[in-house]
């Protein structure tokens, strides 16, 4: 990171896990809050310890300490020697003593429920890092976590970025109270001599049971119009108050120390797109690891996902289709690149050769019965192509309509057209997951038995497989989750009510309640302990929330109105476009921009 300044050295171990701007930001409220609380004092003479050698210098002692130089007044002026006597100007040699550092050692212990949410914690994260320089500089041990959880999973030692992101991830909707403070001090072994313990949270703390002898930070945030600072007290436990005010930072970089800390921020420029080429909508590929682009002009491209804010993206492939020609849908095959199906008079061409066993050819279509023709209405997006090639070398092409029915696009024919079949109707969600696609349908209408739920189906295999989903609605969402998902599915969110959602995981059926004002767009997993949860657009058309059996959050914020928003399933990536044209791709595991590109003149 750029060089601190001296004034914020001291604390340069702990700061350069932090991004340089939030590093001195977060630096400044660690300078005052270390003011505030001192130096953990070392143990004295009059506390026993062996006598070891000498420490510097002092200006109290016994005459036989005096440093050498100064008996030289005696000498030459004894009346000076006198005078610096009374006025406590000698100087004395300090004698050291050895002490037992084993057992020197601080506690802290942060409320982590509704009193200290939000900015608060701004206070917790600046006073994790001055007493860990603290208890360092004194050869102290370091153990800390957060009140309301386990002592047995939620206690950390040292101060590093993981122990830092699962202490943003404890929040709790319950107070603190006394027995947490209790199952702490038993864990920790605090019953009878607490040592240097701090409790920090609201003043309210100290009215709990067990607070003897532990010393105290309580932080509060005024409840004043337009107020954006904290009010901090510093209670040590053999000390007087001191008062700290911690004037905050802008509110995009408050956001990002409790949603983000170690994130940067975009080091390049966004990319401009041309006016001309206007993007009216994105989709992520079958497998979910690369972003189909949908312009104004007609043509369509396929964009690798960085893999970093800082990673450099290569140039989109990009395909125009001939004049009269109208793009229907697109696809991309890691290995075969982009396939475009455009309609051109009544009949359908695919664009990129399709594999048969007899080589690689152009396919030709038909529909049928002109009201199955699956065109998406004017102006809209391409539907979205998946395909998979099968043990003979065959390359077998699905796609989903915005009817909901699902179609099969049939081996390319040597000697014409060959027809788009219609598999199933009521398919609601459609992904490749684990290099096969599959399938949600919702019941229909006029369903009962098995067909009453919603059902998984399985294409790819010899006979297509279709087994039932214990969820009433259909609505479905396909996810990446790196474990612990559904063996077919991965993981997959399926609506079973108006507000009740059902995620099917490998060890069973977990539901969520999503309030009506939020609408789905997608099942996301973020980083541990966070249990998988629904993605949601709040009705500002700029929030997106995540929806668990845990506490809801705010997961990232749009810069305009949101008007698609989609979740890959191969990845931990979701993106938006914004009314103003912006799309945006986000990292859910780093929780920050991945990508950004912005309506523009680029050359």
């Amino acid at each position: 990171m750029t060089a601190l300044p001296p004034a914020l050295r001291p604390w340069a171990t702990w700061l350069s896990l932090f991004p340089d701007d939030l590093a001195l930001q977060l630096g400044a409220h660690a300078a005052r809050l270390s003011a505030a609380v001192g130096g953990m004092r070392p143990r004295g003479e009059a506390e026993g310890g062996e006598p070891q050698g000498y420490d510097g210098l002092t200006r109290r002692g016994p005459f036989e300490r005096l440093l050498v130089s100064e008996w030289l007044w005696a000498l030459e002026a004894p009346e000076e020697l006198v005078r610096r006597a009374a006025f406590g100007e000698l100087s004395f040699l300090k004698p050291a003593f050895r002490q037992p550092r084993g057992a020197l050692r601080t506690v802290v212990l942060l409320d982590a429920g509704p009193d200290q949410l939000g900015l608060p914690r701004i206070a917790h994260l600046a006073l994790l890092v001055v007493l860990a320089r603290r208890a360092e500089a004194a050869g102290a041990a370091f153990t800390w976590g957060a009140l309301q959880s386990d002592p047995a999973r939620g206690t950390h030692t040292g101060l590093d970025g993981n122990a830092l992101l699962k202490w943003l991830e404890a929040r709790s909707l319950e107070p603190a109270s006394s027995h947490h403070l209790a199952a702490w001090r038993e864990a920790l072994a605090l019953q009878q001599a607490p040592g240097d313990a701090w409790l920090v949270g609201a003043p309210r703390l100290a009215r709990l049971d067990g607070t003897e002898g532990m010393s105290r930070v309580e932080v509060t945030e005024p409840m004043e119009p337009g107020a954006h600072r904290l009010a901090v007290d510093v209670r040590p436990a053999a000390r007087v108050v001191r008062s700290v005010v911690l004037e905050l930072p802008p509110p995009d970089d408050c956001l990002r120390l409790l949603r983000n800390p170690f994130g940067q921020r975009l080091t390049a420029p966004p990319v401009l797109i041309r006016k001309e080429k206007r993007l009216i909508g994105f989709a992520f590929s079958g497998d979910g690891r690369r972003m189909l682009l949908h312009h104004s002009d007609g043509s369509v491209a396929a964009m690798a996902v960085p893999h970093s804010p800082r990673a450099t993206v290569p140039k989109p492939r990009r395909l125009q289709v001939p004049e009269g020609q109208r793009i229907i849908a697109a696809g991309w095959r890691s290995s075969g690149g982009l396939l475009v199906l455009a309609r051109t008079g009544d009949d359908y061409v695919m664009h990129g050769q399709v594999r048969t066993p007899d080589g690689a050819r152009k396919g030709r279509y038909h529909a049928q019965v002109e009201a199955e023709r699956p065109d998406p209405p004017a102006g809209a997006s391409p539907l979205r192509l998946m395909s998979l090639v099968d043990p003979r070398g065959q390359e077998l092409i699905w796609m989903r309509d915005r009817r909901e029915w699902l179609f099969s696009l049939p081996p390319p024919s040597a000697t014409g057209t060959v027809p788009l079949l219609p598999l199933e109707r009521h398919v609601s969600a459609m992904a490749e997951v684990r290099h096969k696609p599959v399938y949600v349908m919702r019941p229909p209408p006029d369903s009962s038995g098995l067909a009453f739920v919603a059902r998984l189906g399985v294409l790819g295999e010899q006979e297509p497989r279709v087994a039932p989903l214990n969820a009433r609605h259909g609505d479905a969402f396909f996810g990446y989750s790196p474990s612990g998902a559904h063996p077919d599915a991965g993981l997959l969110a399926v609506r079973h009510s108006a507000n009740i959602w059902r995620l099917f995981l490998d060890t069973g059926v977990k539901e969520v309640w999503v309030p009506e004002p939020q609408r789905v767009v997608g099942v996301v997993q973020p980083p541990a302990p966070s249990p998988a949860g629904l993605l949601t657009l709040d009705s500002d058309l700029r929030t997106f929330n995540f929806f668990s059996q845990q506490s809801p959050r705010i997961l990232a914020l749009a810069s305009n109105d949101v008007v698609q928003a989609e979740v890959s399933h191969g990845q931990p990536v979701f993106g938006w476009l914004t009314k103003a044209g912006e799309l945006v791709l986000w990292d859910v595991m780093e929780r920050t921009f991945l990508y950004r590109a912005l309506p523009g003149a680029a050359p």
